[in-house]
């Protein structure tokens, strides 16, 4: 296999604390991390450095499991930690459960020369030895790990150069795509939030020479991000201030809004949270929004449209993932013509609805709840990469038909009759073509929820998503309810998508 060598100098306690943090920031389960060195080389104290990060906690006991063999924590991942220095044979591993844990967490082994035929070969070795008043430490491994820990370290590099050190890093959260974040923190100042976003590699065109990304309009960099921070700002709104950016590099810190939703601690909707950002949605679909956004520097973002492509290449993740799920078997051709031309003449009824700047995912993951501001400041806005500009009503829809979480009919009745009556109080607004908007779009949205879940249980190995499917299917019935969309309905209801009498 594949090996790549990487040597670093660690002055200092700290650089071993920090290495830790760094490699903590990128382990993944079935790692293998073989610990080498001399007593006294620091191999417990980098162990105890990761296993704190892992577990976000600084206090943490971590002994050395010098006579228990093996210690398991907890933490983003399960994390197993060896000491083998006590083993009298290689095949004690076996009792230790050493192969389960290859399975199930991250490992990281001291002394593995005591079980060197027992390692993976696909086992990572970091080598410390002395050098001067410190340490230097040798780590080598298979080329996709040693990726993984050079854009960790990278990240790293990327904090310390913004002028954010000494830094705390500590893993918050990993979304459905590459993206994920982390909390930076240190002595004396506001913590930061880090977003990692290395630019999405475009995958096989399967449309017009266009891959699917293209056509559905989806940011490939982070700068998209960044330029609707801006106007969201510029027009008042609580979007994150961005302190640095390597836009090539896909790293950015942001401002951190605050850590409190719309959901109360036991995870059901708040309906005061949701009626706010309603009417937020109201403000802002009353104001005119640029589709060319100048960042200076010669970068200028162009904010797509929500055209009838986009809208259509995402329902079809419904023939191609949700209903092969419920039918055991693929879509025919005729199922496939027949979906098309439904939803193509509900877009066309689309062309002159109301049209504003669509955030696409405003939706209780992505709002924050700031009790302390008022008026509209009390939310704040954290995940708007992907706006388009296209039918005002599709934010309505994301709200009041949470994905993450179920929204009674009444409250989605109440979150819609909210923004309706702060558009009609802000002038002309005409309330029949929004509500055929919103059911186009809400049937919309959530008939590619449903492919999109699937497609994450079966392609990518994410079974969690799978519990909301019953929530979305019944979104999708709601919607379909709209005399306008009778077409779809039926061919949902033949189909079994949906119940013949929902």
């Amino acid at each position: 296999m594949t090996s790549t060598l990487l040597r670093l100098e660690l002055p200092d306690e700290d650089a071993s604390r920090r290495l830790g943090e760094d490699i903590a920031m990128m382990l993944a389960r079935g790692d293998v991390v073989a610990l080498d060195g001399d007593l006294g080389m620091g191999k417990t104290t980098l162990a105890r450095a990761i296993i704190r990060a892992m577990a976000g906690d600084d206090d943490l006991d971590v002994p050395s499991p010098t006579f228990t063999l093996v210690q398991v924590y907890e933490g983003r991942i399960p994390i197993q930690h060896f000491d083998l220095y006590r083993l009298t044979s290689p095949d004690e591993l076996d009792e230790l459960g050493f192969a389960e844990a290859i399975e199930q967490a991250a490992v990281l082994i001291e002394w593995p020369q005591r079980a060197a035929g027992a390692m993976p070969s696909d086992a990572v070795t970091i080598a410390l030895s002395e050098h001067g008043d410190g340490r230097i430490v040798s780590i080598s491994g298979p080329e996709a790990f040693m990726e993984r820990l050079q854009r960790s370290l990278a990240l790293r590099a990327f904090v310390q150069t913004s002028g954010f050190e000494p830094a705390k890093r500590r893993f918050l959260v990993g979304d459905a795509s590459s993206r994920a974040y982390e909390t930076i923190s240190a002595p004396g100042r506001e913590p930061l939030i880090l977003m990692n976003a290395p630019r999405r590699p475009d995958g096989p065109p399967i449309r017009d020479g266009k891959p699917y990304s293209q056509i559905a309009h989806l940011a490939e960099d982070v700068t998209p991000f960044v330029a609707i921070a801006k106007v969201l700002r510029d027009a008042g709104l609580a979007a994150p201030e961005i302190p640095a950016a390597d836009l090539d590099q896909g790293m950015l810190l942001v401002e951190n809004l605050g850590s409190d939703g719309v959901l109360d601690a036991s995870g059901v909707p708040i309906a005061e949270r949701y009626i706010a950002a309603a009417e937020l949605l109201a403000a802002m679909h009353t104001r005119r929004w640029p589709s060319h956004i100048d960042l200076g520097g010669g970068v200028i973002h162009q904010v797509p449209a929500y055209d009838h492509g986009a809208m259509a290449i995402e329902t079809e993740l419904l023939t191609d993932w949700y209903l092969p799920h419920v039918a055991g078997r693929p879509a025919s051709e005729a199922e496939r013509r027949n979906f098309a031309g439904a939803w193509s003449a509900a877009f066309d009824r689309l062309d002159h609805a109301e049209k504003s700047l669509v955030l696409r995912d405003y939706h209780s993951p992505n709002l924050i709840w700031r009790g302390d501001k008022v008026g509209h400041d009390r939310i704040g806005l954290i995940d708007f990469q992907d706006a388009m500009i296209g039918p005002a009503a599709y934010d309505v829809a994301s709200l009041a038909m949470d994905a993450r979480v179920t929204i009674p009919p009444e409250l989605e009745r109440r979150i819609v009759d909210a923004y309706c009556a702060a558009r009609e109080a802000s002038g002309s607004f005409d309330r029949a073509a929004f509500e055929e908007a919103y059911a186009i779009m809400a049937a919309q949205r959530n008939s590619k929820i449903l492919g999109i879940f699937v497609r994450l249980n079966v392609r990518d190995g994410k079974p969690g998503y799978m519990k909301h499917l019953p929530r979305i299917r019944d979104y999708v019935s709601r919607a379909l309810s709209h005399p306008s969309l009778r077409a779809l309905r039926d061919f949902y209801a033949s189909a079994g998508i949906i119940g013949a009498a929902e």
